[in-house]
């Protein structure tokens, strides 16, 4: 796992982890990164100065702690979406069509979508927005 500092062409800061080198220039090419701040796709890496922690501090740096009020905000909107919503995966569109259709029980879900998908949803009536955070799950 590698960590970027990564900077959208709107100036907003952030990092990411990625699976390697070739993993970040891959889904920086496909246009899969966005700026967690405006959503913007026009991301690059940062200057980044490696972090060095004392040994007594490894543990407390362990526990992330926000930044800034956006970032503390799309924590707690996170949490709120875990405690309170199943994960979905990707049968995100189908399973909110059948809550919507009535062929299934309506509950709080979250999951991934495509583009396609979710315009589809959203042209069709189904009540969704998007996160603006990633799942930590991956179901299969």
């Amino acid at each position: 796992m590698i960590r970027y500092a990564l900077r959208c062409r709107e100036g907003h800061s952030f990092e990411s982890w990625f699976q390697s080198a070739q993993a970040y220039d891959a889904l920086a090419k496909a246009g899969h990164l966005s700026c967690t701040t405006c959503g913007s796709t026009e991301v690059s890496k940062a200057l980044m100065a490696p972090k060095v922690v004392a040994a007594a501090d490894a543990v407390a740096a362990t526990e992330a702690k926000p930044d800034t009020a956006a970032e503390a905000a799309i924590a707690q909107i996170r949490k709120q979406v875990e405690e309170n919503a199943t994960y979905v995966g990707g049968k995100f569109a189908q399973t909110a069509r059948e809550m919507h259709e009535g062929t299934s029980a309506e509950t709080s879900i979250y999951g991934e979508a495509s583009l396609p998908e979710a315009k589809a949803l959203i042209e069709d009536g189904v009540p969704v927005l998007p996160l603006p955070f990633k799942p930590k799950q991956k179901l299969q």
